[in-house]
């Protein structure tokens, strides 16, 4: 997944737009972005949406945002939308695997009560929103089959730490925030999991979007969260390799076809060694 569009639940006919604005996935939100008294409504509008929009041949994946389990809501919330069957439950301030193994356990009741088979609501987890979250990053890997990704989340993080700001005068993350970032995606790497990129919050500034996805993608990030339509081209577009990587990747696999036992292969006078030919063969599976 390249791009992953936040839209709330009870947004109406923005949920149309969403589904048409071309992500890869669409998080329908049950989280920050409705308020306490709205919830309630928000779980029925979004599972109202679900069983519309998952019988459609194409459409981008259905993810939905829950409530955290320290929240309380997080029972009301599964209970409400596993009927509507979507792809993944995308976790916020996942504290570790632990919480994943917890969630785990609730999806899979939710699953039972309503007929869907066991195990095929994923999940993506938001394992760095927090203190705690960032500490416990690295203990994800073989707790549960569901776990797709990981992301992180500097709001959430910034509020708990008193933060007067996470990003400097020039757009760019402060240091506790960049910390944040290189541990979800090390914690990514270690659960053997893809790391998705955090949003760009600035949505009417294309420029500072493409240059930060840029940077994201040489990282190791390989998909980024969106607030807004107008983003979806940009992350789409970076995160897409284009003809000449992909030409470079298949010349690196197919030189070292032809010598299989060779620890570096030269082409073009460079040499390649054999983390050159994971990355090539990582590159190539993206676009199949």
């Amino acid at each position: 997944m390249r791009s992953l569009l936040f839209v709330p639940a009870d947004a109406g006919p923005k949920l149309d737009k969403a589904i048409a604005s071309g992500a890869d996935a669409v998080i329908i939100d049950l989280e920050d972005s409705i308020s306490p008294e709205r919830k309630a409504h928000a779980r029925a509008a979004c599972l109202e949406y679900l069983k519309s929009a998952q019988p459609k041949a194409q459409r981008p994946r259905l993810l939905v945002r829950i409530n955290g389990l320290e929240t309380g809501q997080t029972d009301a919330d599964l209970a409400a939308i596993v009927p509507g069957k979507p792809d993944a439950i995308l976790f916020p301030k996942a504290e570790g695997g632990e919480s994943l193994v917890h969630l785990d356990a609730k999806l899979t009741a939710q699953e039972a009560i309503a007929g869907v088979a066991e195990g095929s609501i994923k999940v993506l987890a938001q394992n760095v929103e927090s203190s705690l979250g960032l500490f416990l990053a690295g203990t994800f890997r073989g707790v549960s089959p569901r776990l797709i990704g990981m992301t992180w989340g500097p709001e959430d993080l910034s509020a708990e730490l008193g933060a007067e700001a996470n990003r400097d005068a020039q757009g760019h993350l402060t240091e506790p925030y960049r910390l944040a970032r290189s541990i979800c995606l090390f914690s990514a790497a270690a659960a053997k999991v893809p790391a998705i990129e955090t949003i760009y919050a600035d949505f009417r500034n294309t420029e500072g979007l493409r240059r930060e996805t840029l940077d994201s993608r040489r990282d190791g990030f390989t998909g980024r969260l969106a607030i807004h339509p107008a983003q979806v081209p940009v992350i789409n577009e970076v995160y897409t390799p284009s003809a000449e990587q992909i030409e470079k990747a298949k010349a690196v696999i197919a030189a070292f076809a032809a010598q299989p036992g060779a620890g570096a292969v030269g082409i073009d006078g460079k040499m390649y060694d054999r983390p050159h030919l994971v990355r090539a063969q990582r590159l190539l599976g993206s676009v199949k």
